[in-house]
């Protein structure tokens, strides 16, 4: 860890306390040297100000201010929230146009300068630290602002949705809940008049779309989670089956460290396999992601997703059968 994370370390541990925090806890169980603490109490004191005190009758060190708070001068991040700043600022500089544009121009300039900070290598961090997206689709900007207008003031909207699967388009009315940005798109969680149930839309899919003056029917964060987010990906509906995946041993070492579900369940199995356990409601998602890790997963269970995957295998294995001989045709008779 760097000298700086150590004083940003120390700052947060001591920043709104009114009770001080020992020498020997600081030692103990934040795991500062001796040396180290004594160069950060002093660093925190002289170089940067900070009315650091040692309070025996509160208990130990502490920021002498009524709240016991205290602003060190400049910004001062941890990795995590530079990695969230300069994702953000990532995703407010490709956000569809029109959303909070008022509210978004000033973000954007805060943002901007507080990247332009000494502490964040004077603008290096934007340059060094690039978010990569892929595979999004585009969408009417007009359409986007509308949803996302709905979904803040709460108020209905009359659609025409395109379903890709069907190739077909239905009339709805809607009451927008929220938005997700999931896998570089939007999708809109919303309450379907039409068919009296939680359904999920994808924004690009929206043809056409009519503000209404009747309010947004409202649907209970628990609910919305309960119905939208137990299952895999982005499906909604009650998980039915749970896949067991096993990764070969060489394809764990990578899998191992990902987060597929919050609800996921994992173990190693003795030939150094790894299996995971993933519900699921609908398997078409699912299936794709499967298909990305080719001979290096099995699906164990259940049979129907097994077979599922096993057909879409063939099919692609097929494809280039017929080639092969097509190809060999075309050169014989070349020759």
């Amino acid at each position: 860890m760097s000298k700086l994370d150590e004083l940003f370390r120390l700052h947060r541990l001591l920043d709104g306390r009114r009770t001080g925090l020992p020498r020997a806890a600081l030692i103990a169980e934040h795991g500062f040297s001796r040396s180290t603490l004594t160069r950060l109490i002093a660093d925190l004191r002289d170089k940067l100000g900070a009315p650091l005190i040692c309070d025996p009758e509160r208990g130990g060190y502490r920021y002498d201010t009524a709240d016991g708070r205290h602003a060190l001068p400049g910004l001062w991040f941890s990795p995590a929230e530079l990695l969230a700043l300069v994702t953000l600022k990532h995703l407010l500089a490709n956000l569809e146009p029109g959303l909070l544009d008022d509210h978004l121009h000033p973000l954007q300039a805060r943002i901007d300068q507080l990247m332009e900070s000494n502490h964040l290598g004077a603008g290096e961090a934007a340059q060094r630290i690039r978010p990569l997206s892929i595979a999004s689709r585009r969408k009417n900007p007009r359409h986007f602002q509308a949803v996302a207008h709905a979904v803040l003031q709460r108020h209905r909207l009359k659609i025409d949705y395109y379903n890709r699967e069907r190739d077909e388009t239905s009339h709805r009315e809607i009451s927008p809940q929220r938005l997700a940005h999931y896998r570089d798109n939007w999708y809109l969680d919303a309450w379907c008049h039409d068919k009296k149930g939680l359904r999920i839309f994808a924004v690009e899919c929206i043809r056409a779309v009519e503000p209404l003056t009747k309010p947004a029917k409202a649907v209970a964060e628990s609910a919305l989670n309960r119905e939208l987010a137990r299952s895999y990906g982005i499906f909604a509906g009650q998980p039915h089956a749970t896949a067991v995946l096993r990764f070969t041993a060489k394809r764990a070492r990578w899998v191992a460290e990902e987060i597929w579900h919050p609800e996921q369940q994992s173990r190693w199995l003795e030939d150094g396999r790894y299996e995971l356990r993933l519900p699921y409601s609908d398997d078409r998602e699912l299936v794709m992601d499967i298909l990305k890790y080719g001979a290096d997963v099995e699906v164990a269970a259940p049979e129907d997703l097994r077979n599922a995957v096993k057909e879409q295998l063939e099919s692609a294995a097929g494809q280039y059968r017929c080639g092969e001989a097509a190809g060999s045709g075309f050169e014989h008779g070349d020759a």
